[in-house]
């Protein structure tokens, strides 16, 4: 599957012509900026495994999934992490032909976002006939209290219990409610602090940690193994740090990534997934592929 991949992403270099490369811009932290661009290879770095949120390309996938997939598969990803757009977690396809599809194309299809409280019997199967690794909640919204977070990781446990049954795992990906103080107590915490670590897993969605006003990082450190995938979004500098939709092209924001995924790679974080959803002068296609050469940069 390397070498597919090698072969794959080649023709997309020959046929699109070389990128420009990206530029850093950190002026809260000139010096993690330097220290930064000192990490960041001029070729080829030691990411060698990263995904992209098909989320992120939502239109393109509701107009041709296929192809939308193709171009991605060009661009150098090596993983894809789905959702559900109305045509299911498999577009359309059984299982395990899209299986078969992305296969084709060196692609990992390593999880996907879904409605867990939904068909999760039927859909933990299927996922796990074709070798995926996560089902992942992407949202619960803000809950009324402590007791009703508690009672949701209950759920989770019982989802998690599921899914281990048909080889595969749970997750939560978290949003900045969870890190919204409530009677006290971060409710995030209490998500991870009432889930069993053999059942339930996190995706940390680094850019909701960090506008919330929390540090990736210590809290990475704070869970060690419990974060085992992360969403790479980055954040304008150009909009108010409170701006929900702020996303930006990685590298052209605030948030220090050399820095934020080589801590959660020392900490069992294994998956490391694009995500964008504003896109200011360019298309969400045009930011998949810059985004791509971003990661492709790294040099932990």
């Amino acid at each position: 599957m390397t070498n597919r991949r090698k072969f794959i992403q080649m023709s997309a270099i020959l046929g699109a012509g070389a990128l420009l490369p990206l530029q850093f811009c950190n002026p809260k932290r000139e010096e993690s900026k330097r220290s930064t661009e000192a990490s960041i290879g001029s070729s080829e770095g030691t990411l060698n495994d990263f995904g992209l949120q098909l989320y992120s390309v939502k239109e393109n996938m509701a107009q041709d999934a296929k192809e939308t997939i193709r171009a991605i598969a060009g661009f150098g990803y090596t993983q894809i992490e789905g959702f559900d757009g109305g045509k299911g977690i498999f577009w359309g396809m059984s299982n395990k032909d899209f299986k078969s599809f992305v296969d084709d194309l060196g692609l990992d299809f390593i999880a996907s976002h879904c409605n867990t409280f939904e068909n999760l019997e039927k859909l933990a199967e299927e996922a796990g006939e074709i070798g995926m690794k996560y089902l992942i909640n992407p949202y619960i919204g803000p809950q009324k209290s402590i007791d009703e977070y508690k009672r949701m990781a209950d759920a989770f446990n019982k989802q998690g219990e599921i899914c281990k049954q048909n080889g595969l795992r749970f997750a939560y990906h978290n949003h900045g409610y969870t890190f919204t103080e409530l009677e006290g107590e971060v409710p995030q915490n209490i998500l991870m602090d009432n889930t069993d670590p053999d059942l339930v897993d996190f995706e940390m969605d680094t850019y909701w940690v960090y506008t919330a006003g929390y540090d990736p990082e210590e809290y990475i450190k704070k869970y060690p193994g419990r974060f085992t995938l992360g969403h790479v979004k980055d954040k304008s500098g150009d909009l108010p740090f409170e701006e929900a939709n702020g996303s930006t092209l990685i590298g052209n924001g605030i948030m220090d990534f050399s820095s934020i995924l080589r801590t959660g790679k020392d900490n069992g974080m294994e998956f490391f997934i694009v995500e964008q959803e504003r896109f200011e002068g360019t298309t969400p296609m045009e930011a998949a592929e810059k985004n791509a050469a971003y990661m492709k940069s790294f040099n932990f």
